[in-house]
């Protein structure tokens, strides 16, 4: 990826950063080296409060992101402090959008074709299946495509995806033809992408890649899965113990982010791990973990994965090198949905933090919150971070979280028009 700059020479190197975060991780300031270069922000609203107001460049807030909404912002920003050398979208939300961006105002960085390898499903898999590695059977669909068609290709039960969706939004699983037929009559096919059913354990690998390597990676194995998560039961993340079999799924993804194209640049990847000993891709984001990957990893590695995804999108080098990165023995998190039936409203919980040993800190609704299902992986139920000796220590503290936490609301009556 190239960082030749485009603004006048001998200036400082100008950024225009899309920022939907409200916490430590939208402090991009902290990403760089004070006076080394202008950053310009536009934000949604609930971001403001933690972006540096009084050194950015220039602050636009929008109630959106997306590209038609950003492209006449970026344009006055260009007519006003001139061109830009780089455009940084951490989120899921905003990778294709800042490489749109990139290509409009011709500044360097990733493109829309390389991006959408990490967003469009089928492309993704495509990539990765030619490198000899294992995908999911799929295939896409079209106005015509019958549940029989798929049954007859894919075999039951099937996954119909979102061709660019994340955390399992929009996602069915259908385990008989009826099932499958009723979802193809609810979905746009051109927008969704069906997969067989794999049955396995899933894991995912975090980290960043640097000149083609890895430059830091771990790897973790869920409770439950986002899919649960959804439909109301907690989602919990465990990281694996060095040793073989962590080796053989560190290496698994790094081969397939091989076959992506990935240079320099931020990962999550998701995979499946069969009873057989099989491993197989089941999805990857350019852009780091969401839920409590960042902080965990921040807290027991010492690696703002957002801070190194900030400058591995700009071409500028690490904030540490990969030996200076702490080599913690044990750990993970649980996020808790927002109590059901909703609207509701909090009523009491359980503080489990000197409960339960190994966890460490926890972040609680307040007494009153208000939940509406909006709340993504943020603002939730309860998010907890664990530390402990070992894989098997934490996964048991893990469990013992899900168990015991309780979240208790009551229903929240919407007037008549509301």
């Amino acid at each position: 990826m190239s960082s030749t700059p485009s603004s006048t020479p001998g200036a400082l190197p100008t950024y225009l950063v899309l920022n939907r975060y409200d916490d430590e991780f939208g402090e991009y300031h902290r990403f760089v080296e004070p006076g080394s270069c202008r950053l310009a922000y536009v934000t949604l609203p609930y971001g403001l409060p933690v972006l540096d107001r009084e050194g950015a460049l220039d602050l636009v807030v929008t109630d959106d992101l997306e590209f038609e909404t950003v492209m006449p912002i970026a344009r006055r920003l260009v007519e006003r402090y001139g061109a830009f050398d780089g455009v940084v979208g951490l989120s899921e939300y905003d990778v294709l959008t800042a490489a749109r961006l990139r290509v409009a105002l011709d500044v360097p960085g990733w493109r829309p074709e390389f991006v959408t390898a990490f967003r469009d499903k089928p492309r993704m898999k495509e990539l990765v299946g030619a490198a000899g590695l294992r995908v999911p059977r799929f295939r896409d669909l079209d106005a015509g495509t019958t549940a029989e068609e798929i049954a007859g290709e894919l075999g039951l039960p099937v996954i119909l995806k979102p061709r660019d969706g994340w955390s399992s939004r929009g996602v069915v699983r259908a385990d008989d033809a009826e099932t499958l037929a009723r979802a193809l009559a609810e979905v746009d096919p051109a927008a969704y992408e069906c997969e067989e059913f794999i049955e396995g354990r899933v894991l995912h690998v975090d980290g960043i890649r640097r000149g083609g390597k890895p430059h830091f990676v771990s790897a973790s194995g869920y409770l439950n899965t986002c899919l649960d998560f959804l439909d109301g039961l907690p989602l919990g993340s465990v990281l694996l113990d060095p040793g073989p079999e962590r080796d053989r799924v560190t290496g698994f993804a790094d081969a397939c982010l091989e076959a992506l194209g990935l240079d320099d640049g931020p990962f999550h990847l998701e995979l499946f791990a069969t009873d057989q000993g099989e491993l197989v891709f089941l999805e990857v984001g350019l852009r780091p973990g969401g839920a409590e990957v960042g902080f965990v990893h921040r807290d027991l590695f010492g690696i703002d994965l957002f801070g190194e995804a900030f400058r591995a999108t700009l071409g500028l080098p690490p904030l540490k090198a990969a030996e200076e990165y702490d080599n913690t023995p044990g750990g993970g998190w649980v996020s808790v949905p927002e109590p059901r039936p909703l609207p509701c409203r909090v009523v009491s919980r359980t503080p489990l933090l000197g409960e339960v040993p190994e966890v460490y800190a926890e972040v609680l609704p307040d007494i009153g919150t208000v939940f509406d299902g909006t709340g993504g992986y943020d603002h939730i139920g309860g998010r907890f971070r664990l530390r402990g000796a070992d894989h098997a220590t934490v996964r048991a503290a893990a469990l013992t979280v899900m168990r015991t936490y309780r979240v208790d609301a009551e229903p929240v009556v919407q007037q008549q028009g509301d």
